[in-house]
């Protein structure tokens, strides 16, 4: 698995859907300067605890919204199958009223970029490629910032789910220590106090 931290997030141009909407060339590119990305890929449409993932991710979007951060979907699905899950009640197993976009990732590119393809293609003894396992992402999760460089990565196995309020803890730490130069330790929670990165800060958060 490779580590992204402190480098630079994966570039992509694909297809995208937005509520009703298929976008043609969806880019990360246009959010730098301007926003912190949250970058999530699940493994499947259609499935069980991914729909739970995508409305938690809208019931919270404000929370991400008012901090700068957009939240984008991702999956190996297409953008075909994005748009007939977004018109899909929730009460049938859709996600109607998900707002924000939602990736398609059909060739597995931007998931083996971000290494968060679970299978594998395998070349045999005769040179024929095969596949072992299924072409389907992981549950990463990546926080973006403005400057286009990974501050945060987090890769689930596909039956656990994930934490919304660990991805706005992070967000918060990440934004904290930008705006005011300290950082934050262990179960850090917005409003706590930080510490000033140098052996006197250190001493004085620890009471010494």
């Amino acid at each position: 698995m490779s580590v992204l931290v402190g480098k630079k997030a994966p570039a992509f141009t694909a297809k995208a859907v937005k509520g009703e909407t298929i976008i043609e060339n969806f880019t990360l590119s246009q959010f730098l300067g301007k926003n912190y990305v949250l970058l999530f890929f699940y493994p499947k449409d259609f499935t069980f605890v991914c729909p739970t993932e995508l409305h938690r991710f809208q019931e919270e979007l404000e929370q991400f919204e008012s901090r700068g951060v957009k939240v984008i979907g991702c999956s190996t699905d297409s953008e075909f199958s994005h748009w007939a899950w977004l018109q899909t009640p929730r009460s049938k197993g859709g996600i109607q009223g998900v707002t924000y976009p939602l990736v398609a990732d059909i060739n597995k590119t931007i998931s083996s970029d971000y290494d968060v393809l679970a299978g594998d293609y395998v070349e045999t003894e005769d040179g024929d490629i095969e596949i072992t396992g299924e072409l389907v992402a992981y549950r990463g999760l990546f926080l973006i910032d403005k400057a286009g460089i990974v501050r945060h990565q987090v890769v689930n196995d596909m039956p656990l789910g994930r934490s919304i309020r660990e991805a706005l803890r992070v967000i918060d730490a990440l934004q904290h220590f930008e705006q005011h130069g300290e950082v934050c330790p262990m179960d850090w929670e917005k409003g706590d106090d930080a510490m000033t990165p140098d052996h006197e800060g250190v001493s004085n958060y620890l009471g010494k």
